[in-house]
């Protein structure tokens, strides 16, 4: 990692430079959140399968929890993102310790069918309950993100606008930037920490791991709080960017999606899920465009995803990022 540190700067400061110029492409600015988003994602699912060892189908749950959490609270009392954002996230660990607490000693399938069975469960309450959600018809009208200095009022002459609305595609950009890299460091310094080693242990042998001290049960509960408390977090920042809601946009095929990007990047390792985010959108995305063209339906890009997992498995079987997987990003103290 350390020799990509130079590379990985550069294109950090040209992800910073290219909303502002005047070569900013809006699709592009569009796709480079949307890749924001769902490395937000990959990184709160990656805790669950990737720290813990336990196979999660159901993570988009907490993703439309928290996009419906942001969005009813918006509509209902006009509030600012920057409170609906972190209720959203409490509200998602709320729902991940509740859907959590009774499967402890469940393991592999059983645990797998079970999240499967929240994420539905989600999807139908999303869909039936029109009188809170309006079911099919969505929830539109959502306000966008907001800066309102208006506590700075005594600096500035009479009259002046002291609320900036977000518009457009480059100011939803770097918002997402700066919350995948504070999901990004906080993750890297839980992993690096006590409960980071104790979640590695539980994923090497939770025996093993009750035997020399570690409370699996507590540490599983704390690993599904995080894990959720980040997908809701995202579907806060859907909510606040797309306006809109639908529960057609927390299938299940969104979870798996998700778990596609974090077994590509590589089980356990932050850059991997980043790196499998970057890599399925942004491949999705250039199909996209580039199969009508050829007369092939936009829909064979899913046979390409398919492609790739199998490579992957083939070849690389640890993941892009297989070393980072295997041990702490940072020493442990």
């Amino acid at each position: 990692m350390k020799r990509l540190a130079p590379a990985l700067w550069l294109l950090l400061a040209a992800a910073l430079a290219y909303p502002a110029g005047p070569w900013a492409d809006q699709y592009v600015l569009h796709v480079l959140v949307l890749v924001l988003v769902y490395m937000v994602l990959a990184m709160g699912l990656g805790v669950t399968p990737g720290f813990c060892g336990l196979l999660d189908l159901g993570f988009v749950g907490f993703y439309g929890i928290g996009a419906y959490t942001a969005g009813l609270l918006t509509l209902a009392y006009d509030l600012s993102f920057w409170v609906v954002a972190p209720l959203a996230c409490v509200c998602g660990a709320f729902f991940g310790v509740l859907r959590g607490a009774p499967v402890l000693r469940l393991t592999g399938d059983y645990f797998a069918i079970v999240t499967f069975g929240f994420s539905e469960l989600v999807v139908m309450v999303l869909t039936n309950e029109i009188w809170l959600t309006r079911g099919p018809l969505g929830l539109p009208g959502i306000a966008p993100v907001s800066l309102d200095f208006g506590w700075l009022s005594a600096f500035f002459r009479p009259g002046t606008p002291l609320c900036y609305e977000f518009s457009g595609e480059a100011p939803y950009f770097y918002l997402a930037l700066a919350m995948a890299a504070s999901v990004a460091a906080v993750l890297r310094r839980a992993k690096a920490s006590r409960l980071g080693r104790a979640w590695l242990a539980i994923r090497e042998d939770e025996l093993a791991a009750a035997s020399a001290g570690v409370d699996v049960g507590r540490c599983k509960t704390l690993a599904f709080a995080v894990s959720a408390g980040i997908g809701a977090l995202a579907g806060a920042f859907l909510a606040r960017w797309s306006q809109f809601l639908s529960p057609d946009m927390f299938k299940f095929w969104e979870s798996f999606l998700v778990l596609c990007m974090v077994v590509l990047g590589g089980l356990g390792g932050i850059a991997g899920a980043c790196a499998g985010a970057a890599t399925l959108i942004g491949l999705g995305e250039a199909l996209r465009a580039l199969l009508p063209g050829l007369g092939i339906p936009v829909e064979a890009r899913f046979l390409a995803y398919g492609l790739i997992m199998i490579l992957i498995m083939r070849f690389r079987p640890g993941g892009l990022f297989a070393a980072s997987a295997r041990q702490p990003d940072c020493p442990a103290g």
